[in-house]
């Protein structure tokens, strides 16, 4: 008697959060090289293209490289290579607090290996005689910094809010079952032009990178400025990615929570596989009701 063909949803359900979750240090991997992709496509174009004689827009080429990187390495990580988007999973529910810290960190380290990488190859060409002047004309600054001399506050607002618009997309479209194909397509494409239409948006404001990683990577390589308007840059998108979150651990986690998250390979929060969660207890009534942290 031949065996009976099992369900889609056994096929693609694992049993447990492990089993199609891989390991945190190719996962750590992943998050680095993606970040340093990213950062190298996002600061190298402008730095060493003349904006005006260049076919691709440095916004779009950043766009760019972030499907790039998320149809590369999502599969691995998530593809998240923003802070800012791992502490939005982190708020909705989808990453456990000791992993999301340790992305943050992988991300941190391969935006700063990009750009040392651009940094060390301006330091090579004669034409350039300061390789921190040319540093800051790619890098977030508010104020006398700012392209249209933008004040605190309109910085402030903007990166909160596109932050919260980047984080949002990808939980949208990374969130789904992954019977629907979920971060493998839809996710990437989605960001990607998010980030695009955005970068576009805040170069012509301050050059906002709404990315913390890509912020500290450019800021280090920068004049003294840069590090103090540095905090700016943290703080904004982390409260708009946190806002974003917490959202959708409000009303999106009845819809997603019982699934394996596409990419994170993570089951529901508490560890159990995602065909035994129950329907009727959600994340978010859970987290709202205070038996979740």
């Amino acid at each position: 008697m031949s065996s009976p063909v099992p369900a889609p949803h056994d096929v693609l359900v694992p049993s447990g959060p492990e089993a199609a979750r891989p390991g945190l240090l190719p996962r750590l991997g992943a998050e680095a090289f993606g970040t340093l992709f990213i950062v190298v496509a996002g600061l190298g174009v402008p730095l060493f293209t003349i904006p005006d004689s260049s076919p691709l827009p440095a916004a779009l080429a950043a766009g760019l490289a972030v499907t790039a990187g998320m149809l590369a390495f999502a599969h691995v990580s998530g593809g998240h290579f923003n802070p800012a988007i791992t502490l939005g999973h982190l708020v909705a529910g989808r990453i456990r607090a000791g992993a999301a810290a340790a992305y943050v960190g992988a991300q941190l380290a391969g935006g700063l290996a990009g750009a040392l990488a651009l940094y060390g190859i301006l330091r090579t060409l004669p034409g350039i005689a300061d390789s921190r002047t040319a540093f800051d004309t790619v890098t977030a600054g508010f104020g006398e910094h700012s392209i249209i001399q933008a004040p605190l506050a309109a910085v402030l607002l903007l990166e909160m809010l596109g932050a919260a618009i980047v984080v949002a997309v990808f939980l949208g479209t990374s969130g789904r079952d992954t019977r629907d194909g979920g971060i493998r397509s839809a996710a990437p494409v989605a960001v990607g032009l998010t980030f695009a239409v955005l970068l576009q948006l805040g170069q012509s404001v301050g050059n906002l990178p709404f990315n913390p990683a890509r912020a500290v990577a450019s800021a280090v390589f920068s004049s003294g400025w840069a590090v103090g308007q540095l905090w700016v840059f943290l703080a904004a998108p982390l409260l708009g990615a946190a806002i974003a979150g917490l959202v959708f651990r409000s009303i999106g986690a009845a819809g997603t929570g019982a699934v394996v998250q596409a990419g994170t390979g993570e089951a529901n929060e508490a560890g159990e596989p995602a065909e035994t969660a129950e329907p009727g207890s959600s994340e978010a009534q859970e987290f709202f009701d205070g038996k979740r942290g």
